[in-house]
């Protein structure tokens, strides 16, 4: 049966480490975000995280049950970093897109902690905290549960997908990532209007935009059609 974690002002370190630090929950998140940037998943272990911190490697397990535990607060820490500072404006449509921009920003920022715990689900209180912004924003825009349900899942799902997506080129090896990028202008833009009439057309536009992200257009397409969903349901209930 795994140790019972309990609350960090019951677990805190009374002596630093012999690094001269007292160990914390944030500070074990903050370090392995680090090393995750500098080393990539491989380069994060127990073991490597306790030489970071100074500290005896069982020690961090009175912080986190597990590695996963570890992970999942890392998920959380992007988060919170995403929502640090966010106020609604009241204005849905600029809100659900800050609260997007937010997000994929912040995951971008860290791409080897963002391709590790992009798909997770941590429960943790900045998630919560997200998640009931998000639904806050399509409710109090006036859409129906089961719409703001709807949007909230695209929205979210779509945001971090994105993230994983667009964070992943980034953690390439810088030569690997150039490679890619120079594809469509050494091979794409090459090809002949005769066997690929379609590529060949639209050739400098895809040089353009291919190697940015699509997500400030996928996001726009999403809140127009959040938009859509509101006339229609102002037209199906006009005294809503």
């Amino acid at each position: 049966m795994p140790k019972e974690v309990v609350p960090e002002t019951e677990r805190r370190r009374r002596k630093p480490t012999k690094g001269g630090v007292v160990l914390s929950e944030r500070l074990i998140v903050e370090t392995a975000m680090r090393l995750l940037q500098q080393h990539g998943k491989e380069g994060l272990s127990v073991r490597r995280l306790g030489v970071a911190l100074g500290a005896d490697p069982s020690s961090l397990y009175r912080y986190f049950r597990s590695a996963d535990d570890l992970t999942l607060a890392i998920a959380d820490a992007l988060i919170g970093r995403a929502m640090r500072g966010w106020k609604a404006t009241g204005d849905w449509r600029t809100d659900l897109r800050d609260l997007g921009l937010r997000i994929h920003s912040a995951y971008l920022a860290h791409p080897q902690a963002a391709v590790l715990t992009a798909s997770r689900v941590s429960g943790r209180a900045n998630e919560i905290d997200a998640d009931e912004s998000i639904l806050g924003v399509l409710r109090s825009a006036g859409l129906p549960d089961p719409e703001a349900v709807r949007i909230y899942h695209a929205f979210i799902d779509q945001t971090l997908a994105f993230a994983a997506l667009d964070a992943a080129g980034l953690a390439l090896p810088h030569s690997a990532r150039a490679a890619d990028e120079a594809v469509w202008q050494a091979t794409y833009a090459r090809l002949p209007a005769t066997t690929h009439p379609n590529i060949a057309t639209t050739a400098p536009l895809l040089i353009a935009r291919m190697n940015d992200s699509a997500y400030p257009t996928a996001l726009e397409m999403l809140l127009d059609n959040a938009a859509a969903t509101l006339v229609r349901a102002r037209r199906a209930d006009p005294g809503a």
